[in-house]
């Protein structure tokens, strides 16, 4: 079986745990650095970017991290998670993890009661995708290598690149679980090739 670690310091966790075990994965919370030897993606949830990155550094996850995505290793950033994938941040002079040939500018679409759910086509997903867009960052621009899978109007709401993938949404939010599974596969095929 697949396993599926959670990057377990801040944000919608849980959420994201049931997600992926509906999709068909164990799911392992990582809470210590010990624990991205055991799994073969990871999630990096929504919460709140900032106080992620102080707690990744806390606890001396920012070097394994990148030691983790250096291999190929699957990563799947939602949200906030994005946030810490993308390789530019508009208004900041260094990124998180910067693993991902993304630009992103956060809190693009607005405050927290600007919240709001959209329809979305995800490619290779589906055409009605409800996303739930919470104080919710977009990217501004994409790499050459990078590839677009979603749109809100004229913003870049979800992008794929190797084994990265990144959206702006929520997908943890909703009983719909086809961008969990989509990640999974993505994770099957990235272990086939590594064998």
């Amino acid at each position: 079986m697949t396993t599926i670690g959670i990057l377990a310091l801040q944000g919608a966790v849980r959420e994201h745990a049931k997600a992926f075990e509906r999709a068909g994965a164990e799911v392992v919370l990582v809470k210590k650095v010990e624990q991205l030897e055991s799994i073969d993606g990871l999630v990096l949830p929504g919460g709140e970017s900032t106080t992620m990155r102080r707690l990744i550094d806390k606890y001396g996850f920012m070097e394994p991290l990148k030691a983790f995505a250096a291999q190929k290793k699957p990563m799947f950033g939602t949200c906030a998670g994005l946030i810490l994938l993308a390789s530019d941040l508009v208004g900041y002079s260094e990124p998180h993890l910067g693993v991902m040939d993304i630009k992103v500018e956060r809190n693009s679409f607005g405050r927290q009661r600007e919240s709001f759910e959209a329809a979305l086509s995800i490619k290779d997903v589906g055409e009605d995708f409800i996303g739930v867009f919470i104080r919710a960052p977009h990217i501004v621009e994409v790499g050459q290598d990078v590839e677009v899978l979603a749109m809100h109007g004229d913003r870049i709401v979800a992008a794929q690149q190797g084994s990265f993938l990144g959206c702006s949404f929520h997908p943890e939010l909703t009983d719909d679980y086809r961008l969990a599974q989509h990640f999974v596969q993505m994770v099957e095929t990235s272990s086939k090739e590594t064998v």
